[in-house]
């Protein structure tokens, strides 16, 4: 069958336009044990169903009193309390603290009845009694409530403490552990079928034939659709006959979105271009950046299917740039924020007008030193510790000129 040239390439921000246009937010919920909520999406919003803490605590190591009994202490005329009571932090005081007595407390313990504030361990001296009640002197005076956290402090009955679409970082694991919610409704992971092909690879483990190369995108491409709280699910090598592809279309259609990796050569593409069509529409076939010109978009059932390049540098450049987004937006995950500084190129650097060029760097005696090899090289991406971005209508960057170099 004769050859098909890639339809004019449509720009970065466009391709970019048209798969947040054919991708939705998931629906789909699930119950889970907070040990295994960290980085998952809350799915429900958390209302408190109780104050946090629960009860007035001591902030600190010390004694409960009344504050208007220590008023006036001092260096050189302390106030004497009797020692009425010792509780630990998780006990409570059996007696009230009446003028002139206090009762000991450790920070967290709840205040005893009758007492408003909480003289620290190290403004008093204790004054054991011989066979009676021990005395405490206090050296300083301490105002009401203070050295106290007010019951709901932290938390509120009744308040929203959480949103749906939440991110569960430690800190939010911690507000629903405070709560004491040991299960949690988050948004289910977005399953994703990888199916790598090309007649030419074979999956690592296995014996390598002459003129075979072992499969890398599977590899790349599942890890960074894990990183984004995705699910890969991999799919053996799909061979370039239009039933293999249809066939193997028709099984990913069961997840949520299906990447197809490879199809280097322009034959194997125009299987997959057939196959797409035949089953449901193009949204665009080749974008405008470098490296990863080869990348197909398109709606089968209402799933996306992406094809990305087959050389591996231009396959996980793609990865970072269309997928993610699309698996982040899926997971309901905000827009990533990509870390960048700017730093001086090293040498002069030419691009290749009219395409949006991703280029792998790292950073050497802080300047910014180009790593890219060619797109079938993974150690392009291997050697870089992040990339810059070249516009499309750029094709110079001068030696010295600041670059604001994103992060992987």
């Amino acid at each position: 069958m004769a050859m098909r040239p890639m339809k004019a390439l449509i720009s970065l921000e466009e391709g970019m336009r048209i798969l947040f246009q054919a991708v939705t937010p998931l629906t789909r919920t699930e119950e889970i044990g907070l040990l295994e909520a960290g980085g998952r999406v809350l799915a429900e919003p958390i209302v408190a169903h109780m104050f946090v803490p629960p009860f007035p605590r001591a902030a600190m190591d010390g004694y409960a009193v009344i504050a208007e009994d220590c008023f006036g202490a001092g260096n050189f005329n302390p106030v004497r309390l009797r020692l009425a009571e010792v509780v630990h932090a998780a006990d409570i005081a059996r007696g009230a603290v009446e003028h002139g007595t206090c009762i000991q407390v450790a920070t967290g313990a709840p205040i005893p009845a009758g007492a408003d504030a909480v003289v620290p361990v190290e403004d008093t001296e204790l004054e054991p009694g011989e066979g009676q009640a021990s005395i405490v002197r206090v050296y300083k005076p301490v105002y009401p409530r203070q050295n106290v956290s007010p019951k709901g402090q932290d938390i509120q009955e009744g308040k929203q403490v959480l949103t749906p679409g939440t991110r569960l970082d430690p800190s939010k694991i911690g507000v629903l552990a405070a709560l004491g919610l040991a299960a949690v409704s988050v948004y289910a992971k977005p399953t994703v079928a990888v199916i790598p092909s090309g007649n030419e690879i074979v999956p690592p483990g296995q014996p390598l034939d002459p003129g075979k190369i072992y499969d890398i995108n599977t590899y790349t491409l599942s890890t960074l659709i894990q990183a984004q709280g995705a699910t890969p699910i991999v799919f053996p090598v799909m061979r370039d006959t239009l039933e293999d592809v249809r066939r193997a279309l028709g099984e990913a259609l069961r997840y949520d979105l299906v990447v197809l990796s490879g199809g280097s050569s322009v034959g194997e593409r125009d299987v997959m271009v057939e196959a797409v069509e035949g089953m449901g529409e193009i949204k665009f076939h080749g974008i405008a950046v470098k490296p990863g010109k080869p990348t197909l978009c398109g709606l089968v059932q209402g799933k996306l299917i992406l094809g990305m390049p087959g050389y591996p540098t231009s396959c996980l450049t793609n990865g970072y740039g269309l997928l993610v987004p699309v698996l982040r937006r899926m997971a309901h995950l905000p827009e990533q924020r990509v870390v960048g500084f700017e730093h001086p190129m090293s040498r002069r650097y030419t691009s290749t007008t009219g395409r949006h060029q991703y280029l792998p760097v790292r950073i050497q005696d802080g300047e910014v030193v180009p790593v890219f090899k060619e797109s079938g090289a993974i150690t392009s991406m291997a050697d870089a510790e992040g990339y810059i971005e070249i516009p499309a209508n750029v094709d110079l960057v001068e030696k010295g000129e600041p670059v604001l170099v994103k992060y992987f």
